[in-house]
């Protein structure tokens, strides 16, 4: 019959679309399909065959495109056909797929547990009866396995896994491998593992390119939920936004829905919380229309969770009781539906909100409703359970209970950060533990002014900011595939420069350069681990330490500074001024800063803007040092800024001008650079294109006469990073670029193209010191939980002890002079902090360089 081959091969045609995940092409085929069986045939055995199968696929492409309820109804359409059909081989295995089928269109409403019951009472059937080189099985298998990790069963998920992975390598069904190891994923996810999450990813994608492709999106979505968890919301975001109009397009209603809730997880974490809700909601009412109660109820969670959080973040007003009331509701009904995690976090949330409305006894009450935590909970969960008990301990005047709560979290924290891949997430977990550290750190501030309570408020500062700084780096496990991105990114970042020059077009290759940046970035965040955890030095190593030496730690406590001083063993806390109207005072002394900085500027623009400079630095001075002036008296200082602080070069106030200091992440940091091992030999390294004196390294041969000195056409990003290995002071002069939204690729420019900071954190023998000459490469992003970072301080974080640079533009006349100053002194033997201060103190507004690390 014409009709029936005819509808055969175009069902042929929608599987080969249904196994590449585009639903809406599927479906279109299979009603085309429909329409050409036609009027039905009773008893022809091909046409009833057909029909079954046509419809048995059609119910799973309707149920993505539709309504589960339009491919149930299909689905029992089918399973009245194939009763009818004549017992033969074709009726069972038509028996086993309705019945699959039915299981994953029950998953996909949120009846999990019908779900696996249908799955296990077929599989092991299908195991023994189906010959078909075992593609049923391992298919279903692993729609089982996604099941098992909805229902938080990772040992089930993982046998699941395992047999269908040995199945799809056996039988050769690798469109099958990938789902596999997509699925490892989703369980490395599950239990908090990201990089491994982000490893089998990345191993299922390779295998989707070459095999179904139209997979990616949704495997992207759940690389960006793994994002989240790492804490890189601004990643996990752009993400989002780009392939959802991607699965917009495939008509994938369920994963659109799911991608949007992870949208507004990754506003939330980002403090957008009115577009949070926006998404949240939207969701919801996508996954209503699917039936979907269980994944609705989550998007209200994150509704809800958005609105609570944005109503504790306004100190003016108490929170609506409308929230209490809603997440109240809410809690029992996630608990209904097996969603045990996120019945305890709206729990949680409405914790919070009763004690902000002072409401202890129903606070107290409703946290005792929440479970101890599982193995699998969320990160975000862990912290926000001991948040609400740190807050009832407060609220209950119970001081010490609480900090012990903030001890514990971060402790958990640690642990979490301890295994994560790159530096980016090593950074990004900071994010989670936020609020602890604000708590803990208000706490302590709020006791008696007294030695106790600096040295307390002090040890809890080193354990809340700059984590990252107090790992050692591991040896790095080579990725070539890593290796040549970044050696593309190279060289199209050289061609973008040089058709610049000639006035061509680049925006083609801004894309391309875009794109590869991306990439290598991903696949940094799980080629290597980053580092072995080094535990938080203590108050009284880092006093031995210091010696003569003066630490100023600054902390913000609302709208108002303080700062820890140790001086001589002993630990004081003085008030310094109003937060907003330092970071104002030195946002303006910033700009005047690069404003001043050309070479021949006419003399009353300069004589203004120097004025203007000196005014706003003079300005500081008062509201920063004013009453520390006793406490810091003539010693070499060691200070530890607040986010907005490292762009002030701290040697313009005038109290501190020609004063030896050091800037640092943390005291940890401090002390790890202090201990690093000394080298002898001097690098000069020159890019090309800087004009004047600054530019001609080689002038500083007659500092350092055994020097090796890689100029001209030699200043190649590879001979430039193999000379940098072991190198006890390099002196770089090359343009450069901070990035300050992809901080490990702020680059040099050199005469092959740029060379990274995230190739200068896979030197396994970083240089000692390192002096910036000529760019702002001092500059660092800041990221939750003070974690700074920056082409400069990438190189603090892989080892090496010092780095010099500037934090504003610099004229090459002053950079240059600046620079033979100071290797005169270092040359000399003179310690960094010193000999910077030396080379700075004659024109500080022309020389913003700072000594990062340890002087």
């Amino acid at each position: 019959m014409r009709a029936v081959e005819a509808a055969r091969d175009l069902y042929d045609r929608a599987q080969k679309a249904a196994s590449d995940s585009r639903p809406a092409v599927t479906a279109k085929l299979l009603q085309r399909a429909l329409r050409v069986l036609g009027p039905e045939l009773q008893d022809d055995v091909n046409w009833l065959e057909v029909s079954t199968k046509v419809l048995i696929s059609l119910a799973s492409a309707e149920a993505e495109t539709k309504s589960p309820s339009s491919g149930l109804k299909h689905l029992d359409t089918a399973e009245s056909l194939r009763v009818r059909m004549p017992d033969c081989k074709e009726r069972a295995f038509l028996r086993f797929t309705v019945g699959l089928q039915r299981a994953i269109m029950l998953a996909r409403i949120g009846r999990l547990a019908d779900s696996v019951a249908l799955f296990d009472a077929l599989l092991p059937s299908v195991d023994a009866e189906v010959e078909d080189n075992k593609l049923l099985l391992t298919t279903d298998l692993l729609n089982r396995s996604y099941v098992h990790v909805l229902m938080n069963n990772p040992e089930a998920a993982r046998a699941d896994l395992r047999r269908c992975l040995a199945l799809a390598e056996e039988f050769g069904h690798h469109g099958l491998a990938g789902g596999a190891w997509h699925g490892l994923g989703d369980l490395a996810q599950l239990e908090g593992d990201v990089p491994e999450a982000l490893r089998n990813y990345e191993r299922a994608g390779e295998i989707y390119k070459s095999t179904t492709p139209g997979w990616l999106p949704l495997l992207r979505k759940n690389q960006a939920v793994a994002l989240l968890t790492a804490g890189l919301a601004e990643d996990a975001a752009a993400q989002l936004d780009e392939l959802m109009p991607e699965l917009v397009r495939m008509k994938a209603a369920q994963d659109i829905a799911e991608a949007e809730v992870a949208r507004a997880a990754a506003a939330i974490l980002e403090g957008d919380f009115e577009l949070a809700r926006k998404y949240a909601a939207t969701a919801r009412r996508r996954f209503l229309r699917r039936g979907n109660a269980r994944w609705a109820a989550v998007a209200s969670l994150a509704r809800l969770r958005a609105g609570a959080l944005g109503a504790l973040a306004n100190q003016a007003r108490k929170p609506p009781p409308r929230l209490l009331r809603e997440l109240s509701e809410l809690a029992p009904r996630l608990a209904e539906l097996g969603l045990r995690d996120e019945a305890a976090a709206a729990r949680l949330l409405a914790v919070r909100l009763h004690l902000r409305r002072g409401a202890v006894d129903e606070a107290e009450t409703l946290l005792s409703q929440v479970p101890k935590p599982r193995q699998t909970t969320p990160i975000d969960h862990r912290m926000l359970l001991r948040l609400c008990r740190a807050e009832l301990a407060v609220a209950t005047g119970r001081s010490r209970a609480a900090l012990a709560q903030a001890r514990a979290g971060l402790t958990e924290l640690g642990a979490i950060r301890d295994r994560m891949g790159g530096l980016d997430l090593v950074c990004g977990t900071a994010v989670h533990g936020q609020e602890l550290g604000r708590l803990a750190l208000k706490l302590v501030l709020g006791g008696r002014r007294d030695q106790s309570q600096a040295k307390q408020l002090f040890a809890w500062q080193e354990l809340t900011r700059a984590q990252v700084y107090r790992y050692e780096p591991l040896p790095v496990i080579e990725d070539p595939v890593l290796a040549r991105h970044i050696t593309e990114m190279r060289q199209v970042q050289g061609t973008i420069q040089r058709n610049r020059l000639h006035g061509e077009s680049v925006s083609a290759l801004e894309k391309r350069y875009s794109a590869l940046q991306s990439e290598a970035r991903r696949l940094g965040w799980y080629t290597s681990p980053w580092g072995k955890p080094r535990p938080v030095a203590t108050n009284d190593e880092i006093v031995e330490a210091l010696g003569d030496r003066v630490l100023a730690s600054v902390v913000s406590d609302g709208e108002t500074l303080f700062c820890v001083i140790i001086r001589d063993g002993e630990f004081s806390l003085t008030k310094l001024g109003d937060r907003a109207e330092v970071i104002e005072t030195v946002k303006q002394l910033h700009a005047d800063l690069d404003a001043l900085a050309p070479d021949h500027l006419p003399p009353m623009l300069a004589e203004a803007v120097a004025g203007s400079a000196s005014r706003r630095a003079e300005k500081l001075d008062k509201l920063l040092r004013a009453s520390l002036t006793e406490q810091f008296a003539d010693r070499e200082l060691v200070i530890i800024p607040i986010g907005p602080l490292y762009v002030l070069p701290w040697a313009v106030l005038p109290s501190l001008r020609g004063r030896p200091l050091t800037v640092a992440p943390s005291a940890t940091a401090w002390l790890s650079a202090m201990k690093r091992p000394h080298a002898s030999p001097v690098l000069l390294a020159g890019g090309p294109g800087v004009p004047g004196a600054i530019g001609e390294v080689s002038q500083l041969r007659a500092v350092y006469p055994g020097a090796r000195l890689i100029d001209g056409t030699a200043a190649t990003s590879a001979a430039v990073l193999q000379a940098l290995e072991g190198s006890g002071t390099a002196h770089l002069v090359a343009h450069g670029a901070h990035e300050p939204a992809n901080a490990l690729f702020s680059r040099l420019e050199l005469v092959d193209g740029p060379l990274f900071a995230h190739e200068t954190a896979r030197l396994t023998r970083p240089p000692e010191r390192v002096v910036l000459a000529a760019c702002e490469l001092a500059m660092s992003h800041i990221r939750p939980g003070e974690e700074a970072l920056g082409f400069a301080g990438t190189l603090l974080a892989s080892g090496s002890r010092t780095v010099i640079g500037a934090i504003a533009r610099v004229g090459d006349r002053a950079a240059a002079e600046a620079m033979s100053d100071l290797h005169q002194q270092l040359a000399a033997g003179i310690p960094p902090a010193t000999a910077l201060a030396e080379a700075t103190a004659i024109d500080p507004f022309r020389r913003p360089f700072l000594c990062l690390g340890a002087g």
